[in-house]
């Protein structure tokens, strides 16, 4: 449940913010902010420096004090930002609730500037939105357009209020939330309650979310490593296949042309066995070429094995990550800290990188723009970067008559992929390919879903299905400007 009308009166009460002096602005995600202010104490006493949590979360919507650490977010966030830019340093002027609406306005003035920054804690229209004295959005938390909350709109929410309810205030009550220990501030109960109740953004929801992804992405790599086990016993099992070979060479007189099957003694059974062993053959071949079959089958089942084995270490070992990485977590006490490492591109995400830790991505890495873009040069690398390092939104794109590289360009939310950012992907493909001498070629593209690998098939070989073709020159500036943005 979010705070009500008369608990974010008693919170602005204790807060006593007006005079305060706004020294930071952080997000630790897109529906928290955490605000740092500094009031000097009255007559010689010292000053006191709070950390202001303003939360967006539905159900539980809220401004007070938090007394734990305020964590930022990996990558800084827009609206933190805009506040650092333009209401940083200045000074809060007054903070008051709008009536009963629970709309809070923050007054700030920096220098000859004045700014108003609205707390709308509505749970399933929650905003901050920052104005300038006239009532022009400047910026919003949630830039929402149909409500007009974007910049270069206008937000006066005095305005467009109903009338004041004279007498006839919302009936709601200050809850009687259980102090937190040895703390008697209202804004002290409220901390600690959210901690544990406040919804999305409660330790015992936190929790449940990493137990939920953590324990899902073990079940998932659990049954792969079952599928590579299987594998690795019938890869193990492959010196069979070099004994069909020679039993099909050792009988060559008897096999004649459109024979399906070999039935022959099988000299490896061992001595003094009179076994007989009966083999598939396939009825285009010369009995040569079958035996030619099973040697092929057999030298693949050998390589194999060793990468086999070397992706059932890796599965154990990204696994052993995630069990550690859920028992962090589940210890956390901070719910701020928690929501984001959970949230921090997924409680199951992060363990994939600590098992790699410090590990080079394979291949080429490019930075065009907004754009991420991975090369593989050779079977080895397109192979690694198809199991590891892309996923089915991904888009694919490989030189269509020329053996080469696999070129990916990774998927962002909500976006689609430009026309720009394919040429550079296109021109990578075609110099990275065998067709780099023709200056020009056409090209498969289509998404990492739409891949199969081919069976029986060399490492990394994959048909494209709903594939699309795209012709690429090769530009010389282009491939220099990408040369620039060579990520190491």
């Amino acid at each position: 449940m979010s705070l009500n009308w008369k608990e974010i009166d008693r919170v602005l009460g204790e807060l006593d913010l007006a005079g305060a002096q706004i020294q930071g602005a952080w997000q630790s995600a897109f529906d928290v902010l955490g605000l740092k202010v500094y009031k000097r104490g009255a007559e010689g006493r010292k000053g006191a420096t709070r950390q202001i949590l303003i939360a967006l979360s539905p159900g539980a919507c809220r401004l007070h004090e938090t007394y734990g650490a305020f964590p930022k977010s990996a990558k800084p966030l827009r609206f933190a930002q805009f506040l650092s830019s333009r209401l940083v340093n200045g000074w809060i002027q007054e903070a008051v609730q709008l009536g009963d609406d629970r709309i809070v306005r923050l007054t700030v003035r920096r220098g000859e500037e004045r700014f108003r920054l609205y707390v709308r804690l509505w749970s399933n229209a929650a905003n901050v939105v920052a104005t300038d004295d006239s009532g022009a959005v400047l910026d919003a938390m949630r830039r929402l357009p149909k409500r007009g909350e974007v910049s270069g709109g206008r937000y006066a929410p005095e305005k467009g209020s109903p009338a004041p309810r004279e007498g006839k205030p919302r009936e709601y009550e200050v809850r009687d939330l259980p102090p937190a220990q040895g703390a008697l501030p209202f804004n002290a109960a409220v901390d600690a309650f959210y901690a544990e109740h406040g919804s999305a953004l409660s330790l015992e929801a936190l929790r449940e979310q990493a137990r939920r992804e953590c324990e899902g992405s073990v079940g998932r790599l659990r049954a792969a490593l079952g599928r590579l086990r299987d594998k690795e016993k019938d890869f193990a099992d492959s010196g069979r296949l070099r004994e069909y070979g020679d039993i099909i060479l050792a009988n060559i007189a008897r096999v004649t042309a459109g024979d399906e099957w070999l039935e022959a003694d099988d000299f490896f059974a061992g001595a003094g066995s009179a076994a007989s062993i009966r083999i598939k053959l396939d009825r285009d071949l010369s009995p040569s070429a079958n035996a030619e079959l099973y040697y092929a089958q057999h030298g693949k089942a050998r390589k194999g094995l060793a990468d086999v084995r070397r992706e059932i270490e890796s599965g154990e070992r990204e696994i052993e990550a995630l069990e550690g990485r859920l028992a962090a977590l589940l210890e956390e006490t901070n719910p701020l800290v928690l929501a984001r490492l959970v949230r921090g591109g997924s409680a199951a995400g992060k363990p994939r990188a600590a098992s790699g830790k410090g590990k080079k991505r394979p291949g080429l890495t490019f930075q065009c723009g907004d754009w991420l873009v991975l090369v593989g040069r050779d079977a080895e690398e397109n192979d690694a970067l198809l199991r590891r390092h892309v996923k089915g939104g991904d888009l694919w794109l490989h030189a269509r008559d020329f053996a080469g590289s696999y070129v990916f360009v990774k998927q962002r939310a909500g976006k689609s992929f430009p026309l720009e950012t394919m040429l550079d992907a296109g021109n990578l493909a075609i110099f990275y390919s065998k067709g780099r001498n023709s200056a020009e070629g056409d090209l498969f593209y289509t998404q990492v879903k739409h891949l199969r690998r081919a069976k029986n098939g060399p490492k990394g070989l994959v048909i494209p299905t709903q594939e699309k073709n795209l012709r690429v020159r090769l530009d010389a500036q282009r491939l220099r400007r990408l040369e620039g943005c060579r990520v190491e």
